[in-house]
């Protein structure tokens, strides 16, 4: 799966930012799509994930201040962040595949991310 990560950027606490991962091909129509960060000397984690059906999950850390949606046609899975916080600040990733690949991120290749600083 090859996917394009944007949207990132500088932001302020309590700013918002939207990322959006596009992919070409059909690919969102029969796969989960999550959406995944990396901040520096941490591990990479799972932050919200959107399956074939819209059903979406969320880690703790973002309830409810991010929202993961799609555009109707499947081609672009978008990551609405809200309330941002300096502990957001990561790289952020998405990728697509089976539920168990999402939540075990087993995948054979990753995106160059988009990077998200929140810093006053």
């Amino acid at each position: 799966v090859q996917v394009v990560e944007s949207g990132g950027g500088l932001v302020q606490p309590g700013g918002s930012l939207r990322l959006s991962c596009t992919t070409s091909g059909v690919i969102f129509n029969i796969a989960v799509v999550g959406w995944y960060r990396q901040a520096p000397g941490k591990q990479r984690e799972l932050v919200a994930s959107i399956s074939r059906l819209g059903n979406t999950k969320y880690a703790d850390s973002v309830k409810g201040r991010f929202t993961i949606s799609r555009d109707k046609a499947r081609t672009t899975v978008w990551l609405q962040m809200n309330s941002l916080k300096p502990e957001d600040t990561a790289v952020y990733y998405c990728n697509a595949g089976t539920a168990e690949a999402i939540n075990q991120m087993d995948f054979d290749s990753w995106g160059q991310g988009t990077q998200v600083t929140v810093s006053s």
